[in-house]
Parts: C-alpha cells; structure tokens; sequence
C-alpha cells in the first residue's frame, strides 16, 4: 500500500509547520534572551523557540548551534528542565537530516534528564520522538510502543493537543501495518479531540486519513465524503498542497468507482493547484494518474502524452518511483501501437529505474540493521554505566561501615605505614613517571583528534567554544560508482583502499596547513583557513585538492595495472563563512557548520570526476594568481540551490 504510506506520511508532522508558521518574530525573541535583566526562565524560552521555530527545518546546523547555547547556558545554572529541551531541539535537528542513531541518542539523554527531574511533559515529548524515529526506520512494533507510552502520559497531564498528535500518529502506524480497524479507530479519536479543540487543520488531516482507510478497505462512499470534508477545511485554511492532495484522493475513488470522466475531472483540478506551487512530484503521480485513464480507454497517444510530462517532473527533482511508473507506462502504451523501439527503449530504462529502487531498498535495510546494531550497543553502555554507578555506590557504603574498624587498628596501621614507607615512596616515584607518561600519550592523542589551538583552549578551560570564520574554504571530494564499488569489493579490500586513500590526504592536508574536519563514507571533508585564519587558505586547499587528484591518478594507474577497479574521485570547493566547534562531549569531533558546507557539497556533486570544480566565491579570490588556469562552466544547476556560477580549475604551474 505505497500510496496510502506516501500521502499519509504528509500529515505526521503538520502541527510543527503550523506552530513555526506562527512563531513569534525572531528578532524579538532574539532581543528577549539578550536582556539580561529579565528572569532566565523567560529568556531561556525565547531562545528556545528561536532555535527551533526559525531554524528547526530551514537551517538544522543553525537550530543545533543555538540549541547548544541554550543547553551550556541551562547547565551552568542548574536548569535541567531547559537542558533537555534543548537536547531535543538538537535530537529533531538529526531527524531533519535524516540521521537517525545521532537523533536517538540526544532524545534518550532528554528523557533520562526529565525522568530525574520528573517532567512528565518532556517525557511524553521525548518518548513521542523516539517513536518517530522507529517508524522511520520501519520498526512499527517499537512505534506504537513508545506511541502509547507518550499518549499515557500525555493523558495524565490532560495535554489535548499532545494527545492529538499521538492519535493520529499512532493510526499512521497501525494503517501501514494494515490493521485497519485499529488505524480507524485512533483516527476518529484524533479527529473527535480535534474538533474539540477547534483545531482544523489536524481535522483536515485525520479527515483524510480516514478516507484512505475507507478507500483501502473499499468503502468507497465513505472515503468520498471524507476526502470532501478534509478539502473544505483545507481550502477555508488555505492550505494549497492539502486541496490538491484530496483532488487527487478523490480522483482515485472516482477511478475504482469506474467513473472515469469525474476522475479526470478531479485529477486536472489537482494538477491546476500543483503547477500553481511548484509541486513537481505531485505533478508526476497526477500525470501519470491521467495518463492510465487514458490507457484503459485505449486513448494511446493521450495516454504517452500525459506519461512524458509525469516523466519530464519526476526527472527534474530526481524521483525514481515516478519516473519507473511513467516509463512502465510509456512502454505499455507504445507497445500498444506497435512502435516496438520507442517501447523497447522505456522498457529498458524501467528495468534501470527498478534496480535502482531495488538498490535503494537494500542501502535502507542495511541502515536499520546498522540503527538496530547501534541502538543494541548504546543500550549495553548505558547498562553498563549504571551498573559501575551503583558498585561504586556500594563499595562507597561498605568504607563507611568499616570506618569505625580503622579508627580501631589505626596503631597497627601507622606501624605497617612506617615499616612500608620507603617502598611507597619508591611507588610514588614510578607511579608519577607512568602519569607523565601517559600525559604524554593523551596530548599527542588530542591533537590527531583536534586542531591544536583547539586542544590547547580544551585542556585550558575543559571546554572550546565555538566560533565563528568569514572566509573558510570546505573541500568535499568523493568517489563516483561508489556503491557499485562496494558490490564488486569485499568489504575487506574496500575499506583497505579507502584507508589508503584516505592516509594519503591526511598528509596533503598536513602539507599545505588545512584543516581535516572528518570522512563520510567514501567522502573526504577538510578545510581551509581556520581554527587560524590564513589569507592564502583558499588558494592552499585548491592546491591539496590538485595533489589529492595527482595522487589518485597514479594509484589509479596501479589499480589498472594490477587488473584491479580503478577508484575515480570528483572535488569541489566553496568559500564563505561558517560556525566551527566542537560535537558532544564523548569522542569529541571538530566539526563545521552553516550553508557554506551545503554548497561545497554541491560543487563536489556537480563537478567531473578528475576536476575541481569550485563556485564564484572561491574564484574571485584567487582568480588573479598567475599559477592557476581556469575553465568558466557558465551557470549550472545546483541541488537545492538554483542555478549556481561555477569553475573549473585546469592547470597549477608549481614554482620549480
């Protein structure tokens, strides 16, 4: 039931939008926790809403750093009810990116601090959460679970629009598992409370959640008239996308009703409302919609017609179910008309477009094996932790009790003192030189992990604050066909090369003074021009990028050689400003943040394999250097950027 999971998923999170659509204005926020002659609870709200409520899904880098303000601020004065806010503010910051074991780690660390406080309502609110994640990595039983233990509480502190949200997400969950009966059941319950409460928008959505339960189980009356009321409130809202949604509900219920000029109908008033917004994928899905009416009223060419558009959007934001769908749908229909290459041809691309789902399917499995594998290990840790908390609470209890047998052999005790004194100075001795020793060991230690002025302020205080740079040059490189790599490779050979690889840029990092920030998978991050700024930092990191692509060139060649795959890298560079500090207080990770890193992304990602590729910014600062050639590639389109200036940089004449 792929469409049912799709169109339902659109509502699990439409009460946060509507709260962020209608938060207060950020720079007053911003002024309230600035003023420090207000009460901290005060201030410590604004900054809480101005972390989540303007930065939330916008800018997640941005909502994590200000949620870390408030998180050092809440612990230096003793507010453990804001610090596990603020963890779950940085928890949803992962969930937005999509980054599920770090989100699972912040929103348990939120709940053990509300459970010692106790807060019921940041318990619901963090149990709620981790609910969310299990569903997204497709655990449906651990859903409901911690579902149900959110709604408990949620009911006990008679929080309605809390317990709104649970209902509704619960019947997500159940109707994904096709128990209907269960999914209808909480529905109604959530539209019930909402209607309680005047809230129509959660009404619009439990209204259409209901409707496709109705159309699952063939009431198609029933999912009618549900899918009509659901459109009425989101029209009265204003909410485009959600009318759009129940013209094409209803479109698909005319369609099983065999009522194919309404459903026609229905489906080109729903693509009227997604061209108006830019809502290409519902543009496809409504297209293609079209184009299988077509099909059974053997309308041939209308029917290719519709498919090429629902085709062209799908293409255009990259979405492989769709495009599979419409090619399916060309190849039927040009076989229909006996015009054998054209259908050929869309067979073949369909069959391309299926591995390719396929593919997808398999990297999702493995990453809920990697999250289950991962949430098995934390849960041990933690359970061990508490367990050396508690022995030594009791080895604490038992020096106690044998106090008063101290105080009572303390004459015998200095006379063994006395007798073992020149060996417990020789044991002061050695014990001293192996504290040295291994002094020694942890600071060299800390400097592969850490930048050393980063080292340095961390010994010092215990702590390194994050700072700020304007001009910080992030290199991304990364290898092309990577996953069909790791089909050909043993898991062994791969991460040997890798490490090889990796090895190598370490040290061209080193050479030219840049800063390694970390590797993702088969990417390589570092950058230029901090924690110590350097007015030669950004021609620097497109010198390493050079030597990283020399370096691969020639391992390359050996591969070959060898009669082995040859590992071929693309690079790009952006400059700008960025937020740097560091993550956590375990494992401690020099990171960076802000849209600078997510365009040099965008460069490495639209670059050519064995090219730099590097935006406008990064050109105009070394454009003048007469030891660097340039190609302008003219404006090209970014991922979520637009059309964006970029250049090649094609020669470096080194000073010899």
């Amino acid at each position: 039931m792929n469409w049912l999971r799709f169109i339902s998923f659109i509502f699990v999170f439409v009460p946060v939008f509507w709260i962020q659509t209608n938060a207060r204005n950020l720079d007053s926020l911003w002024a309230l926790w600035n003023n420090t002659s207000l009460h901290d609870t005060l201030r410590l709200n604004a900054l809480d809403e101005f972390a989540w409520d303007g930065f939330g899904y916008s800018r997640p880098d941005s909502a994590f750093y200000y949620a870390q303000l408030e998180y050092d601020y809440a612990k230096s004065h003793g507010y453990s009810r804001w610090m596990a806010k603020a963890l779950n503010t940085q928890g949803n910051t992962f969930i937005v990116r999509s980054e599920y074991v770090k989100a699972y780690d912040f929103f348990v660390r939120s709940l053990e601090i509300s459970d010692t406080i106790p807060d019921k309502m940041a318990q619901s609110n963090s149990l709620h959460r981790i609910g969310i994640i299990y569903y997204f990595q497709g655990d449906n039983s651990r859903a409901i679970d911690y579902y149900l233990k959110s709604l408990k509480l949620r009911e006990e502190l008679q929080d309605k629009k809390g317990i709104s949200g649970s209902l509704n997400n619960i019947g997500i969950v159940y109707s994904q598992q096709a128990q209907y009966p269960k999914a209808l059941e909480f529905f109604t319950r959530s539209l019930d409370l909402s209607r309680e409460l005047e809230d129509k928008r959660v009404q619009a959505s439990s209204l259409n959640n209901i409707g496709l339960i109705y159309k699952a189980t063939g009431q198609l009356d029933k999912a009618y008239d549900n899918f009509l009321l659901s459109m009425e409130i989101s029209d009265q809202l204003g909410d485009k996308r959600d009318v759009a949604a129940a013209w094409n509900n209803l479109a698909l219920v005319f369609e099983e009703q065999g009522k194919l000029r309404q459903a026609l109908e229905s489906f080109n008033k729903s693509i009227q409302i997604k061209e108006s917004i830019g809502d290409k994928q519902g543009l496809s899905v409504s297209q293609h919609s079209i184009g299988s009416i077509y099909q059974k009223q053997g309308d041939h060419k209308r029917a290719i017609a519709m498919c090429l558009l629902g085709l062209k959007n799908a293409e255009e934001i990259g979405a492989i179910p769709e495009q599979e769908k419409a090619c399916e749908c060309l190849y039927v229909n040009y076989k229909a008309l006996h015009q054998e290459v054209h259908a050929l041809a869309y067979h073949e691309r369909k069959l391309l477009l299926s591995d390719s789902l396929q593919n997808q399917q398999t990297t999702r499995m493995l990453q809920h094996m990697e999250f289950s594998k991962q949430m098995l290990a934390d849960s041990i840790a933690r359970v061990d932790e508490k367990s050396k908390i508690q022995a030594a609470h009791r080895l604490e209890v038992a020096k106690k009790n044998k106090m008063r047998n101290v105080l009572l052999g303390s004459t015998i005790m200095l006379l063994v003192g006395a007798v073992g004194l020149y060996s417990r100075i020789r044991l002061i001795r050695r014990s001293r030189a192996e504290i040295a020793k291994e002094k020694d060991r942890s600071d060299k230690l800390l400097l592969n992990i850490l930048p050393a002025e980063i080292a340095h302020e961390l010994k010092e205080k215990g702590e390194a604050t994050a700072r700020k740079f304007e001009n910080v040059s992030i290199l991304f490189t990364d290898f092309s066909d990577f996953t069909q790599l790791s089909v050909e490779l043993s898991p062994e050979e791969l991460v040997k090369e890798l490490n090889t690889c990796f090895k190598a840029f370490d040290a061209i990092c080193e050479k030219y003074k840049i800063e390694k920030i970390k590797t993702i998978g088969d990417a390589y991050m570092a950058a230029g021009g901090l924690p110590v700024p350097s007015p030669d930092s950004a021609k620097n990191t497109v010198l390493a990028a050079f030597e990283m692509n020399s370096f691969m060139d020639k391992r390359n060649k050996e591969r070959i050689a060898a009669g082995k795959i040859p590992f071929e890298m693309r690079s790009g560079i952006h400059t700008g400003p960025v937020v740097a500090g560091i993550v956590g207080v375990k494992k401690f990770q020099y990171d960076v943040w802000g849209d600078t890193v997510n365009i040099a992304s965008r460069m490495e990602s639209s670059g050519e394999v064995g090219k730099i590729n590097i935006s406008k910014e990064t050109y105009d600062l070394i454009k003048d250097d007469p030891a660097l050639t340039f190609e302008h590639r003219g404006k090209l389109m970014a991922k979520g950027k637009g059309c964006t200036e970029m250049y090649f940089v094609v020669d470096w004449t080194t000073s010899s």
